[in-house]
């Protein structure tokens, strides 16, 4: 009963923020997917596996960055891998996933393409992949690449057979250098990094929701 009205609400909500900014003009809704483990007591919660001697449960949230309202929210006990929760979602064509490394199995990420929708994500250092193309970028903006790629690693090419796009970009603020994964070939090279760095938004909710957790 409280899951069909907090999703009642959240509907509700999320008209009431459609065209709201969160740092960039996009039409389409851009969604961040993130989770993070709250500490539990294991002798109150024995249910709540984590580690031999501690409890926690992982809240998994597919947070619309309008507005910054979950659209989608899973608890599960600490261990569940955060990959696991992209077999619950039903992906929206048009719409971008934003996500970090942990999420990052190219089947999954193919499912995500064949729907229609974009995902936009960091690459792992291990990543096998070659460049097919290449486009000019403005180094002074902090890009360093822009290129179309496919994937070359043993099961990766098989898992994700369709061209990639790797976009290789330093943050101004940090100098830390950033390799995204997308499939979106339409947005331009810094857009995509923008798009990243506006997943932001998801930690911020996380820790008003563990600070709630705390006042408790």
């Amino acid at each position: 009963m409280y899951a069909d009205f907090a999703q009642s609400l959240i509907g509700v909500a999320r008209a009431l923020y459609t065209y709201d900014s969160f740092g960039l003009e996009l039409d389409e809704t851009v969604y961040g997917l993130d989770s993070t483990t709250i500490d539990l007591c294991l002798s109150l919660c024995p249910w709540a596996l984590f580690q031999r001697s501690r409890g926690a449960i992982k809240l998994h949230t597919l947070l619309d960055l309008r507005g910054s309202i979950p659209s989608f929210v899973r608890i599960t006990h600490g261990r569940i891998s955060d990959v696991s929760t992209m077999d619950q979602l039903l992906y929206e064509a048009g719409s971008s996933y934003v996500m970090d490394r942990a999420y990052v199995d190219f089947q999954r990420l193919r499912r995500i393409h064949q729907a229609g929708a974009f995902f936009v994500t960091r690459s792992w250092r291990n990543t096998q992949c070659r460049a097919v193309d290449s486009q000019p970028v403005d180094p002074t903006t902090g890009l360093h690449c822009d290129q179309t790629i496919r994937f070359s690693g043993v099961h990766s090419r098989y898992d994700h057979p369709d061209c990639a796009r790797r976009v290789y970009y330093t943050d101004p603020e940090t100098a830390r250098p950033l390799v995204f994964l997308t499939n979106n070939f339409a947005l331009p090279a810094l857009t995509i990094a923008q798009l990243y760095c506006s997943r932001w938004r998801i930690e911020t909710f996380f820790r008003w929701i563990i600070c709630g957790f705390g006042r408790r």
